[in-house]
């Protein structure tokens, strides 16, 4: 396949995974990454995705700006921010393969229940804590903490519109962080700076059509919408 050909698909699999991330919030990276890393490397596909869920969530956050619950935002950046803290520091000393495993089963697990069994639990405060911190915690280890934190949003940001802007505001913080981190590693180059002015057209497509389907889905339909892609986060994951 040529180069040509291979962009050109990975800017494909950029613009529907963006729809999906505009109408959710989540999982536009997490979808795009398995495609991405074979068409254009793991490398080039880590730094053009990440600049990419950065500006969506920016525009989405400040577009549903009314809609974020800030105290919550505080409270979410906060605790997973002392959990990335850990996770980097436990990086390289723990054995990470089994672990990942294990954690995208255990996300799958969990949303299978919530997709089947529609109650919604109401864990102590102690609990969603845990599950934050866990999340960073996950971030740092693997760069995948945000089905934990989907996990904590669905209990405590239960309308659409709060849910999908205050969890875009968590990644503005996060990708904002990561985005540093390789702009100072050196890790862009003159293909993914292409790739990325070329898929920001694209990307505001993408934000446009998943506005208007996100405004058109129930709260219900939402949820369910929820689930699956952390199944389908949780497969990525275990793979």
């Amino acid at each position: 396949m040529s180069s040509t050909m291979r962009d050109a698909l990975f800017l494909t699999v950029l613009f529907v995974t963006n729809v999906i991330q505009a109408i959710t919030g989540f999982a536009g990276t997490v979808l795009a990454m398995p495609a991405s890393m074979l068409l254009i490397g793991t490398g080039e596909a880590r730094v053009v995705l990440n600049a990419m869920a950065f500006a969506s969530c920016l525009w989405i956050g400040i577009q549903d700006r009314r809609h974020i619950r800030w105290r919550e935002l505080a409270r979410i950046v906060g605790f997973m921010a002392i959990g990335m803290a850990v996770g980097i520091l436990l990086y390289g000393v723990l054995p990470l393969a089994p672990m990942q495993k294990t954690y995208g089963i255990f996300i799958i697990l969990v949303a299978v229940r919530g997709l089947f069994f529609s109650e919604r639990a109401n864990p102590r405060r102690w609990v969603l804590i845990a599950i934050l911190l866990l999340a960073g915690v996950v971030h740092g280890l693997f760069v995948s903490g945000g089905a934990l934190l989907v996990m904590y949003a669905v209990v405590v940001l239960r309308d659409k519109d709060e849910f999908r802007a205050t969890v875009s505001c968590v990644w503005v913080v996060l990708n904002a962080f990561m985005g540093v981190q390789q702009v100072v590693a050196g890790e862009w180059n003159a293909h993914a700076l292409v790739l990325a002015a070329l898929g920001l057209p694209l990307l505001v497509v993408s934000i446009i059509v998943g506005n208007r389907l996100q405004r058109r889905i129930s709260q219900h339909a939402f949820l369910l919408l929820t689930y699956v892609l952390l199944i389908i986060s949780g497969i990525s994951i275990a793979l």
